[in-house]
């Protein structure tokens, strides 16, 4: 059914240093509608938030909007002077019976509304913005990286809000899984087009290949009609030159079509190669504990690190995530308790504060001024694992232009930034890489690369990361941090984890019933709203709320990989596919019955 339209863009056009952004775009967004905005880094993503905002002018276009429709835009980097608190500036537009929304938003995103301005974090700055979004409850929310320094428990309260909102939302996000729950199309901003699919984020990329290749195949068709046109004109036109002129005109037409054709942007031509091998045994920790004034970071913490795992390590935000990495690689010493380092260890680190890039070096000096990377005597050289290379050369395999090389890092986008440091850390020969929180800005096809480097990399790896996705991807074992020094380490990703966790200790045994709670009877029980001092908290009020869908989405991926995997010959056409197939199955099906069993203790417990 067609959705009233709340917000239109009409012929939007937009330069950005000569060059165009878009152009001649057009847009509608309905009542309600859930998209994901995607692109490349640099294809003007953020920019068109702006504009659909009214926070930028475009050149040219008009841009509508419904009467009485409020649309809101996340700001990246929030001006919040003239307020003393965060909560002063989540609450800054709600009149007096609203502020419990203001309050209620900062407990789900998790920063303290009595923290002041002037001492707060940027990523604690950004959760204020956010909150005072959700907070307004405005008819279009403009999210640009909402999940950007939200750990995984925050990002699951934003999922379970957004999935229950009868608001529409834009999101841009490189957090596969984020987008994956809550998207039901996919707005693709490419090489200054819009193109548009009413299907959420699961089924963009193979519509991005799809229309890749159908473009390779009319440029190929095109490209083969000019050299048959073109061998005519230098064999033929001479004995029929005033009848042909028209067809002479029509060569130098496909011609012209061809070279207005916008190429489109590689991937970047990332390389990652471990140097000399390390010791079978890479980190040995031994009941190590760290503790900071009176908060207790770690207790009686022991791993058993060896050459070729990749570990990935999460938590809440401020739980010591970091510490931990700092403790294992001795750049920090326990309390209590050893650490051992294995032999031939060489480290690349990767910094989630980006504090290794001087805002006010250029690119150049970025890459000629690291130690470890410059060429003895080449102020324009780097060293490349090994091998001498030009710096504008190198900079280019990472997306960066000629023009770049010499502009100040100031000047640089989220993406770019990682990417300059990933250009830094990939000069270097490694055999274990540290990665914190690497995703954050990426976008989705170099983030795709990352991982594919990381799954030929012959070292070690150890990651900090809250993209659920990625971890499943990359990590062979986690590390979870509780809070009160309590860390655990289970095999597998972070859907391996779910699958295995534990019920609340809290919540009671369901009583024996005799029979199996249909799924459809579980979910319709939810439309109850749960009595406040019934026995949940905050957390699980909205955790029941979102349990549902959540088992919703598993039958049906359920569903497919069975219709999938129902098919006789899968084994004998594509055994990788069938393998990876029925390792999905069993673990959707493991944890479909997790999250049914959750739901029983919860919904048990609301109804006291």
């Amino acid at each position: 059914m067609a959705r009233a339209p709340l917000l239109q863009l009409n012929g939007i056009s937009l330069s950005h240093g000569g060059d165009p952004l878009f152009s001649d775009l057009d847009l509608v967004i309905g009542q309600g509608e859930r998209l994901a905005l995607v692109g490349r880094n640099g294809s003007g993503k953020s920019t068109l938030m702006k504009v659909m905002a009214g926070l930028v002018e475009p050149d040219s276009g008009r841009i509508s909007l419904a009467p009485g429709a409020v649309v809101s835009y996340m700001e990246q980097d929030p001006a919040m002077e003239g307020f003393a608190t965060l909560g002063d500036y989540a609450a800054a537009n709600l009149g007096p019976g609203e502020l419990y929304r203001a309050e209620r938003a900062a407990e789900g995103l998790k920063f303290d509304p009595a923290r002041k301005v002037a001492t707060a974090s940027g990523g604690e700055r950004r959760r204020a913005a956010l909150a005072r979004l959700m907070a307004e409850e405005p008819d279009l929310m403009l999210l640009d990286e909402p999940t950007n320094h939200l750990d995984i428990e925050a990002i699951s309260w934003l999922e379970a809000e957004l999935a229950q909102t009868r608001a529409g939302y834009v999101i841009i996000s490189h957090d596969r899984a984020f987008l994956r729950h809550l998207t039901r199309g996919t707005l693709w901003l490419d090489r200054g087009a819009m193109r548009r699919q009413d299907k959420g984020f699961d089924a963009f990329e193979g519509w991005r290949d799809e229309i890749w290749e159908q473009e390779d195949r009319e440029r190929h068709k095109l490209d083969r009609l000019i050299r048959s046109e073109s061998r005519w004109a230098v064999e033929g036109i001479s004995a029929r030159r005033k009848r042909n002129q028209g067809r002479l005109r029509a060569l130098h037409a496909l011609r012209a079509e061809r070279a207005g054709q916008i190429r489109r942007e590689g991937t970047a031509a990332m390389a990652l190669e471990s140097g000399p091998k390390s010791g079978r045994k890479v980190i040995e920790a031994k009941g190590i504990s760290k503790t900071y004034g009176d908060r207790l970071i770690l207790r009686d913490f022991s791993l058993t690190l060896r050459r070729g795992d990749r570990v990935a390590i999460i938590g809440p935000n401020g739980v010591g995530k970091t510490t931990l990495l700092r403790l294992l690689l001795g750049t920090e010493e326990p309390d209590s308790g050893t650490v051992t380092g294995g032999t031939n260890l060489s480290v690349a680190w990767f910094d989630q504060a980006r504090a290794q890039l001087d805002p006010e070096a250029t690119l150049w000096d970025s890459l000629t001024e690291d130690p470890e990377a410059r060429v003895s005597g080449q102020a324009d050289q780097v060293m490349v694992r090994g091998q001498p290379r030009h710096v504008v050369g190198y900079l280019k395999d990472f997306l960066f232009d000629e023009a770049q090389a010499r502009a100040p890092v100031r000047s640089l986008s989220g993406g770019e930034k990682a990417r300059l440091l990933l250009a830094r850390l990939m000069a270097r020969e490694s055999n274990l890489l540290v990665l914190d929180e690497p995703t954050n800005d990426l976008d989705i096809e170099t983030l795709d690369l990352l991982q594919e480097l990381l799954d030929d990399y012959a070292g070690t790896v150890l990651l900090v990361s809250h993209d659920r996705d990625f971890i499943d991807r990359v990590a062979t074992a986690t590390i979870v941090m509780e809070g009160q020094g309590r860390a655990t380490i289970h095999a597998g990703g972070w859907s391996d984890y779910i699958a295995r966790r534990p019920a609340p200790d809290s919540a009671p045994e369901p009583a024996p019933t005799g029979r199996k709670v249909p799924r459809a009877e579980k979910a319709a029980k939810t439309d109850r709203e749960p009595a406040p001092g019934q026995g949940l908290s905050f957390t699980e009020r909205h955790r029941l709320e979102a349990l549902p869908g959540e088992i919703a989405r598993l039958e049906a991926e359920i569903g497919k990989l069975e219709a999938l995997l129902s098919d006789p010959e899968l084994y004998t056409r594509e055994p990788v596919k069938f393998r990876k197939a029925t390792e999905a199955l069993v673990t959707r099906q493991t944890a479909l019955s997790a999250a049914e069993d959750e739901w029983l203790l919860l919904a048990e417990k609301a109804e006291g």
